[in-house]
Protein backbone atom coordinates (compact mmCIF):
# COMPACT_ATOMS: atom_id res chain seq x y z
CA UNK A 1 0.00 0.00 0.00
CA UNK A 2 1.43 3.72 -0.93
CA UNK A 3 2.20 5.71 2.58
CA UNK A 4 0.60 8.73 2.58
CA UNK A 5 1.34 11.64 5.52
CA UNK A 6 -1.74 14.21 4.71
CA UNK A 7 -1.20 16.89 7.35
CA UNK A 8 1.61 18.43 8.83
CA UNK A 9 1.06 20.59 11.64
CA UNK A 10 3.12 23.64 13.29
CA UNK A 11 6.50 22.24 14.31
CA UNK A 12 6.86 21.74 18.56
CA UNK A 13 10.64 23.21 18.91
CA UNK A 14 13.23 22.59 21.95
CA UNK A 15 16.04 23.67 21.84
CA UNK A 16 17.51 21.75 19.11
CA UNK A 17 15.24 19.28 18.23
CA UNK A 18 12.21 19.66 16.05
CA UNK A 19 9.11 17.65 14.75
CA UNK A 20 6.03 17.55 13.86
CA UNK A 21 2.31 16.52 14.25
CA UNK A 22 0.82 13.97 12.27
CA UNK A 23 -2.51 13.12 10.71
CA UNK A 24 -3.50 9.84 8.52
CA UNK A 25 -5.84 8.02 7.34
CA UNK A 26 -6.83 4.46 9.15
CA UNK A 27 -4.94 2.03 7.77
CA UNK A 28 -2.59 4.06 5.58
CA UNK A 29 1.61 4.81 6.58
CA UNK A 30 2.40 7.84 9.13
CA UNK A 31 5.65 9.20 9.14
CA UNK A 32 7.77 10.80 12.09
CA UNK A 33 10.79 12.88 11.78
CA UNK A 34 13.22 13.93 14.61
CA UNK A 35 15.22 16.76 13.08
CA UNK A 36 18.70 18.06 15.23
CA UNK A 37 20.02 21.55 14.35
CA UNK A 38 23.84 21.92 15.43
CA UNK A 39 23.76 18.43 16.85
CA UNK A 40 26.91 17.72 18.96
CA UNK A 41 27.19 14.36 18.34
CA UNK A 42 24.67 13.56 20.94
CA UNK A 43 22.13 10.49 20.59
CA UNK A 44 18.72 10.13 19.14
CA UNK A 45 15.74 8.27 20.03
CA UNK A 46 11.74 7.73 19.60
CA UNK A 47 10.03 6.50 22.19
CA UNK A 48 5.66 5.78 21.62
CA UNK A 49 3.08 7.26 23.80
CA UNK A 50 3.63 4.49 26.35
CA UNK A 51 7.21 6.14 26.33
CA UNK A 52 8.58 3.03 25.03
CA UNK A 53 11.75 2.71 22.85
CA UNK A 54 11.06 2.66 19.19
CA UNK A 55 14.17 3.33 17.83
CA UNK A 56 17.57 4.13 19.43
CA UNK A 57 20.17 5.53 17.05
CA UNK A 58 19.15 2.91 13.72
CA UNK A 59 18.52 0.21 16.41
CA UNK A 60 15.24 -1.16 16.75
CA UNK A 61 14.15 -2.10 20.82
CA UNK A 62 10.58 -2.66 19.98
CA UNK A 63 9.51 -5.88 18.03
CA UNK A 64 6.48 -4.01 16.43
CA UNK A 65 7.69 -4.47 12.23
CA UNK A 66 4.83 -1.99 11.71
CA UNK A 67 7.66 0.57 12.65
CA UNK A 68 10.23 0.82 9.71
CA UNK A 69 13.80 3.32 9.88
CA UNK A 70 13.52 5.64 6.87
CA UNK A 71 16.37 7.63 7.09
CA UNK A 72 19.33 8.11 10.11
CA UNK A 73 21.88 10.86 10.03
CA UNK A 74 23.66 13.02 12.93
CA UNK A 75 21.05 15.58 12.32
CA UNK A 76 17.47 13.44 11.62
CA UNK A 77 16.42 10.52 12.78
CA UNK A 78 12.72 9.73 10.33
CA UNK A 79 10.25 6.64 10.90
CA UNK A 80 7.63 5.04 9.32
CA UNK A 81 4.27 3.27 10.72
CA UNK A 82 2.50 1.20 8.70
CA UNK A 83 -1.18 0.09 8.78
CA UNK A 84 -2.19 2.79 10.69
CA UNK A 85 -5.25 2.19 13.57
CA UNK A 86 -7.06 4.07 16.03
CA UNK A 87 -4.90 2.76 18.58
CA UNK A 88 -1.60 4.11 17.22
CA UNK A 89 -3.18 7.80 17.96
CA UNK A 90 -1.08 9.53 20.78
CA UNK A 91 1.71 11.24 21.42
CA UNK A 92 5.03 10.28 20.12
CA UNK A 93 8.71 11.70 21.84
CA UNK A 94 11.75 12.59 19.63
CA UNK A 95 14.50 12.73 22.75
CA UNK A 96 18.01 14.16 21.97
CA UNK A 97 20.61 12.99 24.72
CA UNK A 98 22.38 16.05 26.13
CA UNK A 99 22.01 17.61 29.73
CA UNK A 100 20.08 18.03 30.04
CA UNK A 101 17.72 16.03 27.69
CA UNK A 102 15.88 17.49 25.04
CA UNK A 103 12.56 16.78 23.52
CA UNK A 104 9.93 16.93 21.23
CA UNK A 105 6.62 15.94 21.07
CA UNK A 106 4.75 14.76 17.49
CA UNK A 107 0.84 13.94 18.07
CA UNK A 108 -0.59 11.27 15.81
CA UNK A 109 -3.99 11.87 14.50
CA UNK A 110 -5.77 8.83 13.10
CA UNK A 111 -8.68 10.00 10.38
CA UNK A 112 -11.67 7.79 9.93
CA UNK A 113 -13.55 8.29 7.11
CA UNK A 114 -17.33 8.15 7.02
CA UNK A 115 -18.99 5.57 5.03
CA UNK A 116 -20.95 5.88 2.07
CA UNK A 117 -23.78 8.48 3.28
CA UNK A 118 -27.53 7.31 3.14
CA UNK A 119 -30.51 9.46 1.70
CA UNK A 120 -33.61 8.67 2.43
CA UNK A 121 -37.23 10.66 1.20
CA UNK A 122 -39.96 10.81 3.16
CA UNK A 123 -42.23 9.49 0.69
CA UNK A 124 -41.23 8.29 -2.77
CA UNK A 125 -43.28 10.86 -5.29
CA UNK A 126 -44.26 14.36 -3.94
CA UNK A 127 -47.61 16.07 -4.93
CA UNK A 128 -46.65 19.62 -6.51
CA UNK A 129 -47.28 22.28 -3.88
CA UNK A 130 -46.37 20.05 -0.84
CA UNK A 131 -43.46 19.84 1.49
CA UNK A 132 -40.86 16.80 1.07
CA UNK A 133 -38.31 15.95 3.71
CA UNK A 134 -35.24 14.41 3.10
CA UNK A 135 -32.70 12.84 5.29
CA UNK A 136 -28.72 12.11 4.81
CA UNK A 137 -26.73 9.88 6.92
CA UNK A 138 -22.64 10.05 7.37
CA UNK A 139 -21.85 7.44 10.18
CA UNK A 140 -18.70 6.09 11.90
CA UNK A 141 -16.33 8.79 10.75
CA UNK A 142 -14.08 10.87 13.01
CA UNK A 143 -13.73 13.65 13.08
CA UNK A 144 -17.47 14.29 12.99
CA UNK A 145 -18.14 15.23 9.07
CA UNK A 146 -20.13 17.63 7.45
CA UNK A 147 -23.00 17.46 4.81
CA UNK A 148 -24.57 19.84 2.31
CA UNK A 149 -27.06 19.67 -0.05
CA UNK A 150 -28.02 20.93 -3.50
CA UNK A 151 -30.65 20.43 -5.58
CA UNK A 152 -29.80 20.40 -9.45
CA UNK A 153 -27.31 23.55 -9.01
CA UNK A 154 -29.08 25.26 -6.66
CA UNK A 155 -27.22 24.63 -2.64
CA UNK A 156 -29.83 23.87 -0.29
CA UNK A 157 -29.59 24.60 4.02
CA UNK A 158 -30.47 21.40 5.25
CA UNK A 159 -30.19 21.02 9.79
CA UNK A 160 -27.40 18.57 10.76
CA UNK A 161 -27.38 16.74 14.57
CA UNK A 162 -24.06 15.08 15.63
CA UNK A 163 -24.11 12.02 17.85
CA UNK A 164 -20.96 10.73 19.25
CA UNK A 165 -20.92 6.75 20.02
CA UNK A 166 -18.53 5.02 22.71
CA UNK A 167 -15.54 4.44 20.76
CA UNK A 168 -15.58 8.36 19.85
CA UNK A 169 -16.70 8.50 16.47
CA UNK A 170 -19.08 10.44 15.02
CA UNK A 171 -22.65 9.70 12.97
CA UNK A 172 -23.84 13.13 11.38
CA UNK A 173 -27.67 13.38 10.15
CA UNK A 174 -28.74 16.46 7.93
CA UNK A 175 -32.18 17.03 7.41
CA UNK A 176 -33.46 18.92 4.68
CA UNK A 177 -37.27 19.92 3.89
CA UNK A 178 -38.76 22.36 0.91
CA UNK A 179 -42.12 22.59 -0.86
CA UNK A 180 -41.88 21.27 -4.82
CA UNK A 181 -43.32 22.56 -7.76
CA UNK A 182 -43.85 20.72 -11.19
CA UNK A 183 -40.66 21.80 -12.53
CA UNK A 184 -38.74 19.69 -9.60
CA UNK A 185 -39.98 16.81 -10.92
CA UNK A 186 -36.76 14.58 -12.40
CA UNK A 187 -34.43 17.27 -10.68
CA UNK A 188 -31.85 15.19 -8.78
CA UNK A 189 -31.19 16.04 -5.12
CA UNK A 190 -27.17 15.75 -3.92
CA UNK A 191 -26.25 14.74 -0.30
CA UNK A 192 -22.68 15.95 -0.39
CA UNK A 193 -20.33 14.85 2.18
CA UNK A 194 -17.16 16.61 3.31
CA UNK A 195 -14.72 15.05 5.57
CA UNK A 196 -10.44 15.56 5.97
CA UNK A 197 -9.75 11.77 5.46
CA UNK A 198 -12.02 11.58 1.89
CA UNK A 199 -13.33 14.07 -1.46
CA UNK A 200 -16.22 13.68 -3.86
CA UNK A 201 -18.21 11.53 -1.22
CA UNK A 202 -22.04 11.72 -1.81
CA UNK A 203 -25.17 10.62 -2.78
CA UNK A 204 -28.47 11.07 -4.68
CA UNK A 205 -31.79 10.68 -5.60
CA UNK A 206 -34.19 12.01 -7.99
CA UNK A 207 -37.34 13.77 -6.99
CA UNK A 208 -40.63 12.43 -8.97
CA UNK A 209 -43.35 15.10 -8.61
CA UNK A 210 -47.37 14.46 -9.49
CA UNK A 211 -49.20 17.89 -10.73
CA UNK A 212 -52.34 17.65 -12.37
CA UNK A 213 -52.53 18.16 -16.55
CA UNK A 214 -51.69 21.00 -18.34
CA UNK A 215 -54.14 21.64 -21.33
CA UNK A 216 -53.83 23.75 -24.23
CA UNK A 217 -56.34 23.77 -27.82
CA UNK A 218 -54.53 24.07 -31.52
CA UNK A 219 -56.65 24.22 -34.14
CA UNK A 220 -55.20 21.50 -36.88
CA UNK A 221 -57.15 22.90 -39.67
CA UNK A 222 -58.77 25.67 -41.33
CA UNK A 223 -55.28 28.09 -41.20
CA UNK A 224 -57.15 31.03 -41.32
CA UNK A 225 -60.68 32.40 -40.21
CA UNK A 226 -63.43 29.75 -39.55
CA UNK A 227 -65.99 30.20 -42.48
CA UNK A 228 -69.72 28.80 -43.22
CA UNK A 229 -69.08 25.70 -45.12
CA UNK A 230 -65.65 24.78 -43.66
CA UNK A 231 -64.40 21.78 -41.82
CA UNK A 232 -62.52 22.15 -38.55
CA UNK A 233 -59.99 20.26 -36.10
CA UNK A 234 -59.71 21.38 -33.07
CA UNK A 235 -56.84 19.26 -31.15
CA UNK A 236 -56.77 18.99 -26.77
CA UNK A 237 -52.66 18.23 -25.96
CA UNK A 238 -52.18 17.69 -22.52
CA UNK A 239 -49.48 17.08 -20.02
CA UNK A 240 -49.18 16.35 -16.42
CA UNK A 241 -48.03 13.68 -14.05
CA UNK A 242 -49.18 10.93 -14.01
CA UNK A 243 -50.43 11.12 -17.98
CA UNK A 244 -53.85 12.14 -18.38
CA UNK A 245 -55.66 9.27 -18.73
CA UNK A 246 -59.62 11.00 -19.29
CA UNK A 247 -59.96 13.88 -21.95
CA UNK A 248 -63.70 15.18 -22.52
CA UNK A 249 -64.86 17.77 -25.31
CA UNK A 250 -68.26 19.51 -24.14
CA UNK A 251 -69.89 23.40 -25.44
CA UNK A 252 -70.20 25.72 -22.53
CA UNK A 253 -73.59 25.97 -22.08
CA UNK A 254 -75.18 23.93 -25.06
CA UNK A 255 -74.77 20.66 -26.64
CA UNK A 256 -72.08 19.75 -29.35
CA UNK A 257 -73.60 19.85 -32.58
CA UNK A 258 -74.70 16.87 -34.40
CA UNK A 259 -72.23 16.69 -37.15
CA UNK A 260 -69.27 17.40 -34.53
CA UNK A 261 -67.19 14.05 -33.89
CA UNK A 262 -64.72 13.24 -31.40
CA UNK A 263 -61.45 10.98 -31.53
CA UNK A 264 -59.47 10.75 -28.70
CA UNK A 265 -58.67 14.23 -27.91
CA UNK A 266 -59.24 15.26 -31.22
CA UNK A 267 -62.86 17.16 -32.30
CA UNK A 268 -63.83 17.23 -35.00
CA UNK A 269 -66.92 19.61 -36.52
CA UNK A 270 -67.94 19.09 -40.21
CA UNK A 271 -69.74 21.90 -42.55
CA UNK A 272 -69.78 24.65 -39.86
CA UNK A 273 -72.13 27.27 -39.86
CA UNK A 274 -72.80 30.05 -37.72
CA UNK A 275 -75.48 27.97 -35.18
CA UNK A 276 -72.26 26.50 -34.09
CA UNK A 277 -70.91 29.95 -32.36
CA UNK A 278 -69.82 29.54 -28.87
CA UNK A 279 -67.27 28.44 -26.03
CA UNK A 280 -65.77 25.06 -26.98
CA UNK A 281 -63.91 23.28 -23.43
CA UNK A 282 -61.70 20.24 -23.03
CA UNK A 283 -61.15 18.44 -19.93
CA UNK A 284 -57.89 16.49 -19.22
CA UNK A 285 -57.80 14.68 -15.66
CA UNK A 286 -55.84 12.82 -13.94
CA UNK A 287 -55.23 11.22 -10.58
CA UNK A 288 -54.13 14.98 -9.08
CA UNK A 289 -56.71 16.87 -10.73
CA UNK A 290 -58.71 18.56 -13.54
CA UNK A 291 -57.72 20.93 -15.87
CA UNK A 292 -59.18 22.78 -19.08
CA UNK A 293 -58.80 25.03 -21.83
CA UNK A 294 -61.43 27.11 -23.54
CA UNK A 295 -61.63 27.67 -27.74
CA UNK A 296 -64.28 30.45 -28.51
CA UNK A 297 -65.71 29.73 -32.15
CA UNK A 298 -67.14 32.46 -34.34
CA UNK A 299 -68.18 31.49 -37.97
CA UNK A 300 -67.79 34.16 -40.67
CA UNK A 301 -69.71 34.46 -43.85
CA UNK A 302 -68.74 31.95 -46.70
CA UNK A 303 -66.24 33.48 -49.24
CA UNK A 304 -68.12 35.65 -51.95
CA UNK A 305 -67.00 37.37 -54.98
CA UNK A 306 -68.03 40.95 -55.75
CA UNK A 307 -68.46 41.82 -59.34
CA UNK A 308 -66.09 44.46 -61.00
CA UNK A 309 -68.44 47.94 -60.53
CA UNK A 310 -67.98 49.56 -63.74
CA UNK A 311 -69.51 53.71 -64.89
CA UNK A 312 -69.28 54.99 -68.32
CA UNK A 313 -69.29 58.09 -69.50
CA UNK A 314 -70.01 60.08 -73.00
CA UNK A 315 -69.34 63.35 -73.90
CA UNK A 316 -69.35 64.76 -77.60
CA UNK A 317 -66.67 64.49 -78.90
CA UNK A 318 -65.17 61.86 -76.62
CA UNK A 319 -66.01 59.19 -74.39
CA UNK A 320 -64.66 58.37 -70.18
CA UNK A 321 -65.14 55.46 -69.36
CA UNK A 322 -64.00 54.72 -65.03
CA UNK A 323 -63.47 51.90 -63.53
CA UNK A 324 -62.57 50.67 -59.97
CA UNK A 325 -60.32 47.86 -59.14
CA UNK A 326 -61.65 44.02 -58.29
CA UNK A 327 -62.39 43.56 -54.45
CA UNK A 328 -63.32 40.25 -53.49
CA UNK A 329 -64.80 39.17 -49.99
CA UNK A 330 -61.84 37.11 -49.30
CA UNK A 331 -59.97 39.69 -48.25
CA UNK A 332 -58.35 39.13 -45.10
CA UNK A 333 -56.88 41.65 -42.40
CA UNK A 334 -53.27 42.57 -42.09
CA UNK A 335 -53.08 40.56 -38.44
CA UNK A 336 -53.67 37.12 -37.60
CA UNK A 337 -56.79 35.86 -35.69
CA UNK A 338 -55.99 35.22 -32.03
CA UNK A 339 -54.96 31.28 -30.84
CA UNK A 340 -58.17 30.89 -28.71
CA UNK A 341 -60.46 33.22 -30.35
CA UNK A 342 -61.94 33.16 -34.11
CA UNK A 343 -63.64 36.20 -33.62
CA UNK A 344 -60.01 38.24 -33.61
CA UNK A 345 -60.17 40.58 -36.41
CA UNK A 346 -63.81 40.62 -37.67
CA UNK A 347 -64.71 44.07 -38.56
CA UNK A 348 -62.21 43.91 -41.43
CA UNK A 349 -64.52 41.94 -43.91
CA UNK A 350 -67.26 44.94 -43.00
CA UNK A 351 -65.00 47.45 -43.83
CA UNK A 352 -63.82 46.39 -47.27
CA UNK A 353 -67.56 46.14 -48.26
CA UNK A 354 -68.31 49.49 -47.26
CA UNK A 355 -65.10 50.71 -48.86
CA UNK A 356 -66.49 48.93 -52.46
CA UNK A 357 -69.93 50.50 -52.20
CA UNK A 358 -68.84 54.23 -51.41
CA UNK A 359 -66.68 54.31 -54.27
CA UNK A 360 -69.52 53.07 -56.92
CA UNK A 361 -71.88 55.45 -55.65
CA UNK A 362 -68.99 58.18 -56.18
CA UNK A 363 -68.62 56.91 -58.95
CA UNK A 364 -72.02 57.36 -60.67
CA UNK A 365 -72.59 60.82 -59.07
CA UNK A 366 -69.80 61.78 -61.17
CA UNK A 367 -71.05 60.18 -64.28
CA UNK A 368 -74.47 62.51 -63.98
CA UNK A 369 -72.98 65.48 -62.88
CA UNK A 370 -70.74 65.33 -66.47
CA UNK A 371 -74.13 64.76 -68.38
CA UNK A 372 -75.53 67.21 -66.66
CA UNK A 373 -72.71 70.02 -67.83
CA UNK A 374 -73.03 68.17 -71.10
CA UNK A 375 -76.43 68.73 -71.98
CA UNK A 376 -76.01 72.21 -70.20
CA UNK A 377 -73.94 73.25 -73.09
CA UNK A 378 -76.27 71.76 -75.71
CA UNK A 379 -79.05 73.69 -75.05
CA UNK A 380 -77.29 76.78 -74.47
CA UNK A 381 -75.62 76.82 -78.20
CA UNK A 382 -78.71 76.26 -79.87
CA UNK A 383 -80.84 78.81 -77.90
CA UNK A 384 -81.48 82.61 -79.42
CA UNK A 385 -83.72 85.75 -80.05
CA UNK A 386 -85.05 86.27 -83.75
CA UNK A 387 -85.66 89.96 -84.44
CA UNK A 388 -87.13 91.68 -88.06
CA UNK A 389 -88.22 95.43 -89.13
CA UNK A 390 -91.22 94.44 -90.30
CA UNK A 391 -93.71 96.99 -88.67
CA UNK A 392 -90.79 99.25 -88.23
CA UNK A 393 -93.02 101.94 -89.64
CA UNK A 394 -95.51 101.94 -86.72
CA UNK A 395 -92.88 102.12 -84.14
CA UNK A 396 -93.25 105.79 -84.95
CA UNK A 397 -96.88 106.50 -85.87
CA UNK A 398 -99.40 109.35 -84.36
CA UNK A 399 -102.05 106.88 -84.50
CA UNK A 400 -103.34 103.34 -85.68
CA UNK A 401 -104.54 104.63 -88.95
CA UNK A 402 -101.30 106.29 -89.75
CA UNK A 403 -99.40 103.46 -88.33
CA UNK A 404 -101.17 100.71 -90.68
CA UNK A 405 -100.68 103.08 -93.60
CA UNK A 406 -96.86 103.37 -92.37
CA UNK A 407 -96.31 99.78 -92.37
CA UNK A 408 -98.25 98.87 -95.69
CA UNK A 409 -95.80 101.28 -96.94
CA UNK A 410 -93.36 99.37 -95.33
CA UNK A 411 -94.11 96.14 -97.26
CA UNK A 412 -93.39 98.13 -100.48
CA UNK A 413 -89.99 98.49 -99.54
CA UNK A 414 -89.48 94.77 -98.88
CA UNK A 415 -85.90 94.78 -100.58
CA UNK A 416 -84.84 97.13 -97.31
CA UNK A 417 -85.93 94.42 -95.25
CA UNK A 418 -83.18 93.01 -93.20
CA UNK A 419 -83.30 90.31 -90.44
CA UNK A 420 -80.66 89.81 -87.96
CA UNK A 421 -80.20 86.48 -85.96
CA UNK A 422 -78.37 86.37 -82.76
Amino acid sequence: MMSVCLCLCPAVQSQNLVTDNVAVVEGEVAVISCRVKNNDDSVIQLLNPNRQTIYFRDVRPLKDARFQLVNFSDNELRVSLSNVTLSDEGRYVCQLYTDPPQEAYADITVLIPPGNPIIESREGQVIEGNETEMTCTAMGSKPAATIRWMKGDKELQGKSKVEETYDTMFTVTSQLTFTVTKEDDGVPVVCIVDHPAVKDVQAQTYLVVHYKPEVKIVVEFPDGLPREGQNMELSCQAKGKPHPQQINWVKVDDDLPSHALITGPDLYIENLNKTYNGTYRCFAANSVGESYDDYILYVYDAPTTTPIPTTATTTTPTTTTISLPEATADTTPSTEPAAHDSRAGEGAPRAVDHAVIGGVVAVVVFAMLCLLIILGRYFARHKGTYFTHEAKGADDAADADTAIINAEGGHNNSDEKKEYYI
